[in-house]
């Protein structure tokens, strides 16, 4: 979901181009944040339902039109809400929003002081909550698999010791802490903290689960020939992604005709629109250098039935 500072959104004319939108089409964005893709989508004359745990969002959505409905509520649930088969495209641009960054009471920011919150939504445990209650070898493990740091032993270990005399409640105050922990910057492009914040942020808002539940979701929820477009920031988003569209596409290496045959799998329910993943183009990092990291998978689908989740 990250933009640039005035929250334009990543890949905006890919994603759209992906999903082919027009008047009469049913579109969910689901990732709404201040509705970059919504007015996009809203402007070929496409309905769209938008999702959003954040309930400040909901100032983003005013004057949109008859043709809008924004709904409260995880990516995961459109399904749910919607019904199996009901729309022709579903748009997901994850992470975390450029407003979200760029308010500091939120406490997603380790360059702005704000609460240890972290919360997309209004509800569940804070950033605060993990870093100060957390057992170490959990902590450890949080910075290590969410955040790829290396270092999260290290880091872990100093939080742990630091929380006993004086629990953590800011942001600077942890970003700082981690920096020192680290050694400094160094002249590193990169802030020291950037990894821990993000793995801590993944896990308060349980991103990696949801974006599973989300794909499997979106196949619910599309019409054959319908079209997912799907933009990621990091490598562990990517992978699931890649993951499953590679998977429900039929791409995945058939066994070995010298190897005990394996079960046969589900008829594809998704076609690849186009292979490997787009990125954004220079210009567009250079305009918005949040986008850096972007990128973009889409599939069609097909007419095959909802695969069975694997008990």
């Amino acid at each position: 979901m990250s933009g640039g500072e005035s929250h334009v959104s990543v890949l905006l004319d890919e994603v759209v181009d992906a999903l082919e939108p027009w008047a009469g089409k049913h579109i969910v964005d689901g990732t709404f944040g201040a509705g970059g893709y919504s007015r996009a989508l809203l402007a070929t004359g496409a309905q769209v339902t938008a999702f959003d745990r954040d309930p400040t969002a909901r100032r983003f959505a005013e004057g949109l039109g008859e043709r809008f409905r924004l709904v409260e509520a995880r990516f995961s649930e459109m399904d749910a809400e919607l019904g199996e088969g009901s729309v022709d495209g579903v748009a997901l641009d994850l992470g975390v929003s450029s407003m979200q960054l760029d308010e500091a009471e939120r406490g997603f920011s380790f360059l702005r002081d704000g609460p240890l919150d972290m919360r997309m939504g209004a509800d569940g445990p804070t950033a605060a909550d993990l870093v100060n209650t957390a057992e170490p070898a959990e902590l450890a493990r949080v910075i290590y698999v969410y955040g790829e740091e290396r270092q999260s032993r290290r880091i872990a270990a100093a939080i742990v010791r630091r929380r006993a005399e004086q629990p953590f409640t800011r942001t600077l105050d942890l970003a700082e802490f981690v920096e020192r922990v680290l050694g400094g910057r160094r002249g590193a492009k990169v802030h020291p903290a950037t990894r821990t914040f993000q793995g801590l942020r993944i896990a308060v808002n349980e991103e990696l689960s949801e974006l599973e539940a989300g794909l499997a979701a979106a196949e619910r929820a599309l019409k054959p020939e319908g079209r997912l477009a799907v933009v990621t920031f990091h490598s562990l988003e990517d992978r699931i992604v890649k993951s499953f569209l590679t998977e429900r596409a039929g791409r995945t290496p058939g066994g070995s005709r010298h190897a005990p045959p394996v079960e046969t799998k589900a008829a594809p329910s998704f076609s690849l629109l186009f292979n490997g993943a787009q990125a954004p183009s220079a210009a567009e990092v250079e305009a918005n250098p949040r986008a850096r990291s972007a990128k973009l998978r889409a599939a069609i689908r097909t007419a095959a039935p909802v695969w069975k989740e694997a008990a």
